[in-house]
C-alpha cells in the first residue's frame, strides 16, 4: 500500500481542526434568523469548514438558508458521500474542564477541546486524507462530497434539509463512530404517553429521553409508606427526612438493559402504596425490564439485537400524568406495528400514546462491497481482525442510501465525546486520516 498521507498533512489538519473548535458551534435558540437557524456561531464553524475545504482545492456549495454545506472533488455521474457535522455539544461546567473547551490545547500527544472527538476532529481527518489523495495526483471515477451538517446534537433538521434539496449519495460513510464499522442502527423511537392526573401524590423526574435516570426525587404524601416499600424492595435510595431520592445508574437509553432505572424503581415503590392505573403501568407491568418485552412483547432479529425501551422522564400533576420513553428498534421490526402494540398495552392504563421523534433503522449487508473494502481497509492496515457490529446509537449514516459509520474512534480510544476535557489522542487521529486515504482510494480512485 502507498503511504499518502505525510507529515505535513497531520501538521495542516491538526491547524485546520484548531481553528474549528476555536468557534463554539453549540445551538442557540434564542440566536436564531435569516441564514443561521441555529445560531450564528454554529453558521460561523460552517463557514469555516468551508473556507479551509476551498484552501484544499474543493469546489463548495452553502445552503442558502444556513442549514448545510457541502465540499467537492472528482467528476461522474455516481457521489460518495462523507457525511459530517460542526455542531456539538454544550461545553457544561467549565469548572470541570483542565482547560478552556473552545481553547484547543495539545497536552501529552492529546488535542484537548469540545469537538475533538465529536466531530470536528474526524471530520477534519477525513478531510485532509482526501486531500493527500490529490496531493498524490489521484484521478477520481466519482465524485466525493463531504455533506456538514450543523444540528446532528439536537433534531437533524440540516439533513432533512439537504434531503430535501439534493442529490442522494451512491454510498458513503460518516466519520462518527468507531472503527471498524457499524453497518446497523436500530430504529429510534421516542414518545410521550400521556394520561389523567392525580391530587393523591406528584412526581417530577428524570429529563433527557436518551439517559438512563440515576435519580428520581420524591416528597409527596404517604412517604413513610414510600420508603418501606422500597425498603422491602432492596432498592436504594437518599432519606433526606421530609423527601427520598431513590437512586439508580445512568447509562445511554441504547444500552438500557445495562442502567438501573431510578424512575422505575420509584414506580414499584409508588404502586405499591398508591391505586392508580398509570403509575401500575411502570410499577407493575414494566418493573425493571428495558427490553419492552413486557409492553410490545420479544422483539428481537439476527441481524442487530434486541428492542431497548428506556422510561425516561415522568411528571404527575393533579392536571396530568406524562411519562417519556425512548426505544431502540432492532432493523427488520417496522415502527407502525409496536407503536400499535404500544398503544394497544398503554390503553389498558388509561395513558395515550403520542409521538415525538422518530428516526428509521440502518442496515448495509456485510456482504455489501461498501461494507467488505472498509473493513478489508481496516484491516490490512490496522491487522485488527475486530467484527464490525450494530449500535443503537445514531449517526447521519442513516440518513442516506448505502451508507455506514466508519471510525474514526479505535476500539480501544477512550471515549470522551459530550464530556469535560474532551480530547482525542493524535497518534490514532493520524491513524485515521490513514485509514480514511486507502478507503477512499480503493472505492474511489480511477
Amino acid at each position: 500500500m502507498k503511504q499518502f498521507v505525510t507529515k505535513e498533512h497531520h501538521e495542516q489538519a491538526l491547524q485546520s481542526l484548531n481553528e474549528l473548535i476555536r468557534i463554539p458551534s453549540v445551538l442557540d435558540e434564542e440566536d436564531t434568523g435569516k441564514g443561521h437557524p441555529f445560531g450564528t456561531k454554529v453558521v460561523e464553524a460552517l463557514d469555516k469548514v468551508l473556507a479551509i475545504s476551498e484552501e484544499l482545492g474543493f469546489r463548495t456549495f452553502k445552503d442558502p438558508e444556513g442549514y448545510y454545506g457541502y465540499s467537492e472533488v472528482g467528476s461522474g455521474d455516481e457521489l460518495f458521500g462523507i457525511l459530517c457535522h460542526m455542531d456539538v455539544v454544550p461545553a457544561g461546567d467549565e469548572k470541570n474542564w483542565d482547560t478552556k473547551p473552545f481553547d484547543p490545547t495539545v497536552k501529552d500527544g492529546w488535542l484537548i477541546g469540545r469537538g475533538s472527538q465529536d466531530d470536528k476532529g474526524p471530520s477534519i481527518a477525513a478531510m485532509y486524507a482526501v486531500k493527500s489523495l490529490m496531493d498524490a495526483g489521484i484521478e477520481f471515477k466519482t465524485r466525493i462530497r463531504f455533506i456538514f451538517g450543523t444540528d446532528e446534537e439536537n433534531l437533524w433538521r440540516c439533513l432533512d434539509k439537504y434531503n430535501e434539496k439534493e442529490e442522494g449519495i451512491t454510498q458513503g460513510f460518516a466519520p462518527d463512530a468507531e472503527f471498524p464499522l457499524i453497518y446497523a442502527e436500530k430504529g429510534l423511537l421516542q414518545a410521550y404517553l400521556t394520561g389523567p392526573g392525580t391530587t393523591d401524590f406528584s412526581v417530577k423526574a428524570g429529563g433527557a429521553l436518551n439517559v438512563v435516570p440515576d435519580a428520581a426525587p420524591y416528597s409527596g404524601e404517604k412517604l413513610e409508606e414510600v420508603k418501606e416499600a422500597l425498603n422491602k424492595l432492596g432498592f436504594d435510595f437518599e432519606d433526606h427526612g421530609d423527601s427520598i431520592i431513590v437512586l439508580g445508574k445512568s447509562i445511554h437509553a441504547k444500552d438500557a438493559p445495562e442502567g438501573v432505572n431510578a424512575i422505575s424503581r420509584l414506580s414499584m415503590a409508588l404502586a405499591e402504596v398508591f391505586d392508580f392505573a398509570p403509575i401500575d403501568f411502570l410499577g407493575k407491568l414494566v418493573k425493571e425490564n428495558a427490553t419492552g418485552e413486557h409492553v410490545v412483547g420479544k422483539t428481537k432479529d439476527e441481524q442487530s439485537g434486541e428492542l431497548t425501551m428506556n422510561f425516561a422522564s415522568l411528571e404527575i400533576t393533579p392536571e396530568q400524568t406524562k411519562i417519556g420513553v425512548d426505544m431502540r428498534i432492532p432493523v427488520t421490526f417496522k415502527k407502525d406495528d409496536l407503536v400499535a402494540k404500544l398503544t394497544e398495552t398503554a390503553k389498558k392504563y388509561e395513558l395515550t400514546y403520542e409521538d415525538f421523534d422518530f428516526l428509521d433503522s440502518l442496515y448495509v449487508p456485510l456482504d455489501s462491497e461498501l461494507v467488505k473494502n472498509l473493513l478489508q481497509t481496516y484491516r490490512d492496515i490496522t491487522g485488527d481482525m475486530t467484527e464490525p457490529f450494530v449500535s443503537g446509537g445514531a449517526t447521519f449514516a442513516r440518513t442516506m442510501n448505502q451508507c455506514v459509520a466508519f471510525g474514526a474512534m479505535f476500539p480501544d480510544t477512550p471515549d470522551f465525546m459530550h464530556q469535560a476535557n474532551e480530547r482525542w489522542e493524535l497518534s490514532s487521529m493520524y491513524k485515521a486520516m490513514e485509514i480514511y486515504a486507502e478507503a477512499v482510494y480503493r472505492l474511489c480512485a480511477k
